[in-house]
């Protein structure tokens, strides 16, 4: 079986996970996508889809904050923050208001909303998912480290991060 961060580099290359050729219908109905934060193997949600699950944080007493990257790394999870986190809303159109503003800003970015639960005392997060994507998800490369000892590491590389931030999704 291929892994996530194998199939967009076969994929590029046209071959499939035992090395034989796809045809190119096969290959495009393939897509590499980011799988982060709840909903993320699901098809991406509506605007009004996204304003059910904002009211649903809303009504269970989360504040909630928009955020983006061009730097989807799986352990890049702290992404920047598009202002600061909403508290005390009742309707999620405040919300949406941010998250239409944050696309039209950057078209080309992961975005996300965060939820964040304080019913312990402390902000923790109790919700996240992606709500715009870049047209083109180019993936990740798996590289193989050889250490002391005969052991193996293992690292992720996002193909994103081979040209400059800010200029990740661009012209593609």
């Amino acid at each position: 079986m291929i892994s996530v961060f194998q199939f967009c580099r076969h994929r590029e290359h046209g071959e499939d996970s035992r090395g034989s050729r796809e045809t190119r219908s096969s290959k495009e109905e393939r897509t590499m996508r980011l799988t982060q934060g709840t909903f993320s193997f699901l098809p991406d949600l509506t605007d009004a889809q996204i304003e059910r699950q904002i009211q649903y944080c809303l009504d269970q007493g989360w504040s909630l904050g928009v955020e983006y990257t061009d730097d989807p790394h799986p352990r890049n999870s702290l992404w920047e923050m598009w202002g600061l986190p909403m508290f005390d809303l009742l309707e999620a159109q405040a919300i949406m208001h941010e998250l239409h503003a944050c696309r039209k800003t950057f078209p080309n970015h992961y975005i996300k909303v965060v939820a964040n639960n304080s019913t312990r005392g402390r902000e923790t997060v109790a919700l996240s998912f992606i709500v715009h994507r870049p047209a083109q998800e180019p993936g990740f490369r798996l590289e193989r480290q050889e250490a002391a000892g005969r052991s193996i590491r293992y690292t992720l590389h996002a193909y994103a991060t081979d040209r400059p931030s800010g200029a990740r999704y661009e012209g593609k």
